[in-house]
């Protein structure tokens, strides 16, 4: 199965911070398992990049992972339609691109590897996957 790496993932491994996540993703690329980036974490990743020379280095880096691609139209539609159905179960997600990566996520029946708790509650309300 695909795993889709968030973004609070990849800065945490990226900065060298040391936790579960991040240990796993290490993990992840060392046994040569498929891991995915979508277009949306690729610009999460380096907008906050401080210096034009980490965002050049990061870029070699994201370069070598398959990125899934998806209908933009398509993808907007079933994120707010996501959306809308968490809110309808009294749930709010913080970001919209959480949505957007989750919905994505769905359709190809990848899992995510995430930090952020929003993809827990999306999983835990829709048939969203988490990787453990």
């Amino acid at each position: 199965m695909r795993i889709i790496v968030d973004t609070s993932v990849w800065v945490d491994f990226l900065n060298g911070s040391v936790n579960f996540q991040s240990q796993k993703l290490k993990q992840l690329i060392k046994d040569d398992e498929p891991i995915y980036l979508l277009p949306v974490i690729i610009q999460e990743i380096l907008q906050g990049l401080r210096s034009d020379a980490d965002f050049e280095n990061i870029l070699n880096i994201l370069d070598g992972f398959p990125v899934i691609t998806f209908d933009p139209i398509r993808a907007a539609i079933g994120a707010a339609r996501l959306y809308r159905d968490l809110r309808k179960k009294g749930i709010t997600i913080r970001k919209s691109n959480d949505c957007l990566i989750a919905y994505v996520a769905i359709k190809t029946e990848s899992k995510i590897l995430s930090k952020d708790r929003d993809f827990d509650l999306i999983a835990a309300h829709s048939s969203l996957k988490v990787a453990l």
